[in-house]
């Protein structure tokens, strides 16, 4: 007789979501989880593979959130959508400093992926074309923004800094339309 499933998939990844939250990606494994769920590691093993597994599921809804937090912030109306993309960014990083991490600041030396190809990059270079840049140039934007963003978002993750939100936004704005011109004017030379 197989054994009864009394701890779900579901159970699985919201424990490993909070254990990821609270710890790091670095302190999740199979008797982590277990103790989590109140359970032995068997319900772990009847749904997941293996450890490579449920690590995938959990990337997948820390991807997720990170998502949710790009569209609240766009939905919310109160930035411009190339601006909001990035405050959304920033608050991911220093509400979820765990998961900001692990998405942006774990090494990624063996992974295939690079930035400047992966469809964030892409979707938010975009954004900056609306701005009339073609897509060299929105590029070039998009890649001085990113990398100043990331910086403000991992002194958030790290616990660096605690700006007040405002002065962040207001930050943002400056350097966005610095780089702008600055694009903008080779363009024009």
């Amino acid at each position: 007789m197989s054994a009864k499933r009394q701890i779900t998939r579901e159970q699985i990844v919201q424990a490993a979501m909070a254990i990821v939250s609270e710890q790091g990606m670095e302190a999740l494994n199979a008797r982590s989880v277990a103790a989590r769920c109140g359970c032995s590691t068997q319900p772990i093993y009847l749904c997941f593979e293996n450890l490579q597994q449920l690590k995938d599921a959990v990337e997948g809804e820390i991807q997720n959130r990170y998502n949710a937090y790009i569209a609240e912030e766009i939905k919310s109306g109160k930035y411009p959508e190339y601006k909001a993309s990035g405050m959304g960014y920033i608050r991911f990083a220093k509400e979820q400093p765990n998961f900001f991490k692990y998405l942006f600041m774990r090494n990624r030396a063996g992974e295939n992926d690079k930035w400047e190809q992966a469809y964030e990059f892409r979707r938010e270079a975009q954004r900056v074309e609306k701005y009339g840049f073609d897509k060299s140039a929105s590029g070039r934007i998009h890649t001085h923004m990113w990398v100043w963003v990331h910086g403000i978002a991992a002194m958030y993750a790290t616990g660096f800094l605690d700006w007040d939100w405002e002065a962040v936004s207001e930050l943002l704005t400056e350097e966005f339309f610095a780089v702008k011109e600055k694009i903008g004017g080779e363009r024009h030379e």
